[in-house]
């Protein structure tokens, strides 16, 4: 029989009592690992009645204090890095060596984290007017709920959740149901670093216990990152009711190539950026936009062959490429690809067919390439989420930067150039949140915030970073005086 998942609610497990469950696939094998419950809004108010009692206790914790269990954390996670980058692999699929790059990308916001004592230290004045003092505090917010998505299931939750708890708020956290198992090891580590019960809590759910997380009163703040429709809705749900949400959606990433560029440097960017993961991140680059005719050329004659010899399999075996998360989002990018086809495009390498004879049941698809995409197809205008790269003309550099600036999406982009000029003109015109300059995926590190524009991203802050620390707290200004006597003013106070 199918193991089930439990809860992780007040430091203990809970099988849940909805009474419904979903499955957890082995994209590897396309067989059922366990099963996980799917909270309701019972369950998820057992688990906020657990963050909110133990957050009076968390909030008088030293910002030291809260440090050292951040400390002793990154030490864990460090230690158990290929437990869980294996975990990663075995419910998403992406191969081991990039699930482990996905747990290093994490741990870098936890060593952010754990210098929280100099991050809420505030502002202070003295004698903002005669023998006056003025000073600012960084406050938590108290219970705090993430969202977050299949294809980074611990690097997303690590994105928020060390920031959130350094800052002395409590956390609940509903994790992909796809892939849930990630988010209970790390819950795991956090006991054994020795969080209190209550302040880390997760819960497993489809869209009811999104639903109750937005619409449960104590639940002050909102983090989420997924695609845009529903970061949208929960973007506007969440904010009716008065709550703080951050909510990062899709992507449509550009790499702008220069005739200038070094063609086999760009093909191997590309191959990487768009293909590894099986291009289920949102900072993968989907379209190259080849400035000429002759550049695009020359960069599909070097990527086809190599798109087509991608080494794929088993992530645990550590290929080139994994298979997708499940069947129905393989079918989904496969259906996607079809389109391309009727649409008109190019397809220069088709992944379609691809067999895995000793894996005949899992989750495979090949890389595909397309040429010749137009700005109207549905491939170019929609977020594909899979190892499809699309390749565009266009005659000039201002002529990419329309294009690209022209897309709802706003996430990530990049140019590559030898072209300092042009390079610069690209990063201070093009409309997106994070750009590189020869880099094909430009995440920014855990100092900075990372987020993007337009339609990739809904509310006024980015995530983890010095934005995060914003996030997470709510900012108090105090003013003092101490005088000898109280005489009555009744003039605006001024400085004198």
């Amino acid at each position: 029989m199918t193991d089930v998942l439990n809860h992780h609610i007040n430091g203990q497990p809970w099988l849940g009592s909805s009474g419904r469950h979903g499955e957890v696939f082995n994209p590897a094998s396309g067989q059922i690992s366990v099963r996980v419950p799917l909270a309701g809004a019972a369950d998820v108010a057992l688990a906020v009645d657990a963050a909110a009692a133990a957050y009076p206790g968390w909030a008088a914790t030293t910002p030291l204090n809260r440090a050292r269990v951040m400390f002793r954390f990154k030490e864990l996670l460090e230690r158990h890095a290929d437990a869980l980058a294996a975990i990663i692999t075995s419910e998403h699929g992406k191969v081991i060596s990039d699930a482990r790059g996905e747990v290093t990308r994490g741990l870098e916001v936890v060593e952010f984290a754990c210098g929280i004592p100099h991050l809420l230290k505030g502002e202070h004045s003295i004698n903002v007017g005669r023998d006056v003092d003025s000073w600012s505090e960084c406050s938590p917010l108290g219970v705090v709920a993430g969202i977050t998505p299949f294809n980074f299931p611990a690097m997303v939750p690590l994105w928020m959740f060390p920031v959130a708890l350094a800052c002395g708020n409590t956390f609940v956290l509903k994790p992909s149901e796809r892939d849930p198992s990630a988010a209970l090891f790390m819950a795991e580590l956090l006991q054994q670093a020795g969080l209190p019960d209550g302040v880390f809590n997760v819960i497993h759910g489809d869209k009811q216990a999104v639903d109750a997380l937005i619409d449960e009163p104590r639940v002050q703040a909102l983090g989420f990152v997924g695609s845009t429709p529903i970061a949208e809705y929960i973007h506007a749900r969440g904010s009716a009711q008065g709550k703080r949400v951050q909510a990062l959606g899709g992507a449509k990433n550009h790499m702008v190539v220069l005739p200038d560029a070094d063609i086999a440097g760009v093909a191997s960017a590309l191959l990487g950026a768009a293909y590894g993961s099986a291009g289920e991140r949102c900072m993968a680059i989907s379209v190259a936009v080849c400035v000429g005719d002759a550049c695009a050329d020359a960069l599909v004659a070097e990527l086809a062959p190599r798109v087509t010899a991608l080494s794929i399999g088993p992530g645990c075996d550590d290929p080139e490429m994994g298979p997708l998360v499940t069947a129905t989002h393989r079918d989904k990018v496969r259906d996607y690809v079809d389109l391309g086809v009727q649409e008109g495009a190019s397809l220069v390498v088709d992944g379609r067919n691809l067999t895995m004879a000793d894996h005949p049941d899992g989750f495979y698809l090949g890389g595909c390439l397309f040429d010749h995409v137009q700005p109207q197809m549905r491939i170019y205008r929609e977020e594909i989420f899979g190892p499809v790269l699309c390749v565009m003309r266009v005659p000039d550099l201002a002529a990419a930067l329309a294009l690209v600036n022209q897309h709802e999406f706003g996430n990530g982009t990049a140019i590559f150039t030898r072209d300092g000029g042009a390079a610069r003109q690209f990063a201070h015109q093009v409309q997106a949140g994070m750009v590189g300059i020869n880099v094909p995926i430009p995440v920014p590190m855990a100092f900075h915030s990372f987020g993007g524009w337009k339609r990739s991203l809904f509310g006024p802050l980015h995530m983890h970073g010095p934005d995060g620390v914003r996030f997470y707290t709510r900012l108090k200004t105090i003013t003092a005086r101490w005088p000898d006597s109280h005489a009555a003013e009744f003039s605006m106070p001024t400085m004198k």
